[in-house]
């Protein structure tokens, strides 16, 4: 049996780090901050945004986004909230979920969200880590008798923390004519990999999560058996957080995603097969309303219980890792922009059909939320928002 192949992630575009700090209005990059994540600039230097800023900007918003979907009429949708003050401040949601049905989105039309996904697997990872299921630096070989690569001895180098650095040395997506190996010594630099993350994934259900051999396909060439990685995330995060609209399921009433003529993209209904393959890496299905309750616990997190982190494991988690460049770090689980006035932590996604985009500030506690449903909604939507004049307003004061 061969499962649909229209659910891989597509090739990753490196948002905030394509845009650098021209694109978010945040210039010259700063050095790492320092052991404890902490931004290296005094508070007298920062400038608070007024409520009258805030307003401004969402009065923009409100005109802006619906006149972004009338000029990238491939687009059906754009759904956004603001957090301020580790609140949300504003949501709204403009277009149609397809444009077969024209049905409207609402603040409750969920969206998938690409490699936003990996943010959220990697929170539960480190929480994973914290109760001692799996050692951030403990060889993922160490936890489970399938070797992913034979004959490599470098495989035994990859761990959890290089996983959710992009330091494995693995690709980001294999294929018949690009076949899985490691193309360097892991640890040793940077290189995004999807691949990466599903091989965590694979670590972590084997340990706590339920594998059934009675269903099992070939998803993309690759073997794999259904899991419960849908009700095994839901329980471990995303209800105890309330986003109780949030999965990796296909369920109806989602946004339709569109390609790049404004077409529905057929076969994109996910399944725990597609799942057991993609869910880490790309399989998040959620609304900016709710994908705002977890950014929340990462800006301004709430006492550590059963499914919220400690702030040790929140700190290493915005810490930079590895350096990309002299602006830019990765983190584990998120891309890191080193500015002025303290660090920013974003993440792009897209899947075919949708396109998505966070950035916050943990100093400022403020940040923004992006999803589309089409595969222009990028270079229509996303890009513009963030670099046209209500948003690079604000953003210094906002995300600086």
């Amino acid at each position: 049996m061969t499962a649909p192949s229209a659910f891989r992630p597509k090739t990753r575009r490196r948002f905030l780090g394509d845009c650098g700090g021209v694109a978010l209005g945040l210039s010259s990059p700063l050095p790492f901050s320092d052991a404890r994540g902490e931004p290296q600039t005094s508070r007298k230097d920062v400038i608070t945004p007024s409520a009258s800023d805030w307003n401004g900007l969402i009065a923009d918003l409100q005109t802006q986004l619906p006149t972004l979907l009338t000029q990238t009429p491939t687009v059906p949708a754009v759904s956004m909230a603001l957090v301020a003050d580790a609140k949300l401040l504003w949501r709204g949601a403009f277009g149609v979920k397809d444009f077969e049905s024209k049905a409207p989105v609402s603040h409750d039309t969920v969206f998938e969200v690409g490699s936003v996904s990996k943010t959220v697997f990697a929170y539960v990872v480190m929480k994973l880590c914290e109760k001692g299921v799996l050692d951030l630096d403990t060889p993922l070989t160490r936890y489970t008798p399938d070797r992913l690569i034979k004959g490599d001895p470098r495989l035994d180098l990859i761990t959890a923390r290089r996983v959710l650095s992009h330091t494995t040395g693995l690709q980001n997506w294999r294929s018949a004519e690009d076949p899985l190996a490691i193309h360097f010594t892991p640890g040793e630099r940077w290189s995004y990999s999807g691949e990466g993350y599903s091989y965590l994934q694979s670590v972590v259900s084997r340990l706590v999560g339920h594998v059934n051999p009675a269903d099992c396909a070939t998803v993309d060439d690759v073997r794999v058996c259904a899991t419960d990685f849908d009700a095994f995330m839901k329980r471990r995060l995303l209800v105890p957080l309330g986003m109780t609209s949030s999965g990796y399921l296909y369920r109806d009433g989602m946004a339709r995603p569109h390609d790049n003529h404004g077409k529905p993209i057929p076969g994109r209904q996910s399944t725990p097969l597609s799942t057991a393959r993609y869910g880490a890496a790309g399989g998040l299905q959620t609304t900016p309303t709710e994908y705002a309750k977890f950014l929340i616990e990462i800006i301004d997190p709430r006492p550590s219980d059963e499914y919220r982190l400690n702030a040790s494991s929140l700190r290493e988690m915005v810490r930079p890792q590895i350096r990309i460049s002299d602006s830019l770090s990765w983190g584990l689980g998120w891309e890191i922009q080193h500015t002025k006035a303290g660090d920013v932590i974003s993440h792009g996604g897209e899947n075919p059909g949708y396109e998505a985009l966070v950035a916050a500030s943990l100093r400022r506690k403020a940040g923004f939320i992006i999803f589309t449903n089409g595969d222009n909604g990028y270079d229509g939507i996303i890009k513009k928002v963030v670099t046209g004049e209500p948003m690079q307003r604000l953003l210094p004061a906002m995300l600086g």
